[in-house]
């Protein structure tokens, strides 16, 4: 793999990890929001953090499923050519 396509795959990796990592912290925060906060709208704001996390799961494996293919094709790539070398 060339420099410009690790590069390319390094923030593509970043932009996963940050979004896996605030699907999480979505999730789990939700929980102790429930248990200490018992205000009118706890129940909406807990809902509203769940609602967030799914659309960034949905979005989450949209990118993914785009990255794998990008380092699959890129790998092939370079497959090809250590082969003709």
């Amino acid at each position: 793999m060339d420099e410009n396509a690790k590069t390319q795959f390094k923030w593509k990796f970043y932009r996963l990890t940050v979004e896996l990592n605030i699907i999480v912290l979505l999730v789990a925060m939700s929980i102790p929001v429930f248990v200490i906060f018992h205000t009118p709208y706890t129940l909406l704001v807990i809902l509203g953090m769940l609602a967030l996390a799914l659309l960034l799961v949905m979005d989450f494996f949209k990118n993914y499923r785009e990255t794998k293919a990008w380092l699959d094709d890129n790998a092939e790539k370079e497959h090809t050519k250590e082969n003709e070398s």
